[in-house]
């Protein structure tokens, strides 16, 4: 296959995931990254002590792409607060809120009422197509809203992710323009392939895999020759001789 036959079209927008500073600042200066998004976890792995100084250091940074930041709490009361609160950081900022709590309490009512209220959201950990339907529903009407399926780790399961990701866009497209299908928890490049062939609008993808997207513009023979030419450097380097 050579660069101009490549399977990609360019016609989804890749999000930069990550909660590195340095790298997320990176991310945001490169054209090809149109949003970005951040989870707790993500923010622990990179040491962050202080998440709301965290959230509002990397804002000073990125004021015009999105900005996804999460609630973290198990009450829906109190998600409702946080919501509110991290709506008011800037005009670019999402608030994920997980379609259930950590004892599997569903948070669905909220995010009809925080939609309605005019909180931009991104729903969270999504993985069944019930939970689909259910969170399309609730957002129906409301403000700009993402929907992030989790289709790395559905295909992590042994399941086909596709089936789910194509009924969702569907979906999507038919109930309301402002909602977004993102394609989550992406593995390698070829799931930007996947994401954009199932017609999602959005995938968060990790910057050492935004990094690879370079193949792209390379034929299949120039990677063979740049695998062969590794070798052969990895091997000189090392004095390798038999």
């Amino acid at each position: 296959m050579t660069a101009a036959q490549s399977p990609f079209q360019n016609k989804i927008k890749v999000y930069s995931d990550g909660a590195d500073k340095a790298s997320m600042l990176e991310m945001a200066k490169n054209p090809i990254i149109k949003g970005l998004t951040t989870n707790p976890s993500l923010m622990k792995k990179a040491g962050v002590n202080d998440y709301k100084s965290f959230c509002l250091d990397i804002l000073t940074h990125i004021k015009e792409k999105p900005l996804s930041f999460e609630v973290f709490t198990d009450s829906i009361s109190d998600m409702a607060q946080q919501a509110q609160q991290i709506k008011t950081w800037g005009q670019n900022v999402y608030v994920k809120i997980p379609i259930m709590n950590s004892e599997g309490q569903s948070t669905i009512d909220l995010i009809r009422d925080l939609s309605r209220q005019g909180v931009k959201l991104n729903v969270t950990a999504i993985f069944t197509m019930e939970q689909i339907v259910e969170t399309v529903m609730a957002l129906k009407g409301g403000a700009p809203s993402i929907v992030s399926v989790f289709s790395g780790r559905i295909a992590d399961s042994g399941r086909d992710p596709m089936p789910t990701m194509i009924a969702a866009s569907e979906l999507c497209r038919t109930v309301d323009k402002n909602i977004e299908l993102l394609w989550a928890s992406t593995r390698e490049v070829y799931n930007i392939v996947q994401a954009e062939q199932a017609g999602c609008h959005i995938i968060t993808v990790p910057p050492d895999i935004i990094k690879k997207m370079s193949g792209f513009n390379k034929s299949l023979h120039q990677l063979s020759l740049e695998t062969v030419q590794a070798f052969k450097t990895d091997a000189e380097s090392a004095g390798f001789k038999l």
